[in-house]
């Protein structure tokens, strides 16, 4: 089974304090948003990639038209709500959401997380990582929330069965994931200093038992 990428690429970026789009910015000399976009051109489970972009990043959706990628234009009111109004706009069914700043993601982890939704076999997958490891590499985060007794940080990727979105409740399926590498969201300048460090080589490989 294939599914469809929507990369969600309208967010602010505010904490970055930075004046360019927050999907522009580069890491390593390059776009996050070219990162990710090369981790899912390389992933075999991937059929199709969508960037869902919003009033807040024109000049993203313009560098996305330029690599002949499909744009949708979103409400910019968030991951969540933009991906729910993608999914229906689209008629998706299989559906894998990222965000556009995770520039270290890898094809193999793409392939690795759509297979374990294959197998689960619910309608919905999000993929998190420990908090005490993000802590670790003193990584930001957003949102923890705490699932049988662990905190957890949702990384920005999930899957779901597009043809169920209007329902009101969806079983969901929990991935924990131990490779921090993989999961380095950019919020912050500390943020992009990590996920330089990482590519230069002067951070170990992130990958820790929990």
């Amino acid at each position: 089974m294939g599914v469809t990428a929507l990369l969600m690429a309208g967010g602010k970026g505010t904490r970055l304090k930075s004046r360019g789009e927050k999907p522009l910015l580069e890491v390593g000399g390059k776009p996050m948003i070219e990162r990710v976009i090369e981790a899912l051109k390389g992933a075999t489970k991937v059929e199709d990639i969508i960037v869902v972009v919003s009033r807040y990043t024109p000049q993203t959706a313009a560098f996305v038209r330029r690599q002949s990628l499909k744009v949708l234009q979103s409400p910019g009111k968030g991951f969540c709500l933009d991906a729910k109004y993608a999914i229906k706009k689209l008629k998706l069914g299989a559906t894998l959401t990222i965000c556009a700043d995770l520039p270290l993601i890898t094809s193999e982890f793409i392939d690795e997380v759509v297979t374990f939704y294959e197998q689960c076999k619910k309608p919905a997958l999000t993929v998190t990582i420990p908090q005490e490891l993000y802590a670790k590499y003193g990584l930001s985060s957003d949102y923890v929330y705490n699932y049988n007794g662990r905190n957890l940080i949702p990384i920005g990727v999930n899957v779901v069965d597009g043809k169920r979105i209007r329902e009101k409740y969806l079983d969901e399926e929990i991935l924990v994931i131990d490779d921090v590498k993989v999961a380095v969201n950019v919020n912050t300048p500390e943020d992009m200093r990590i996920a330089e460090g990482w590519l230069g080589g002067r951070i170990g490989e992130g990958r820790a038992t929990s």
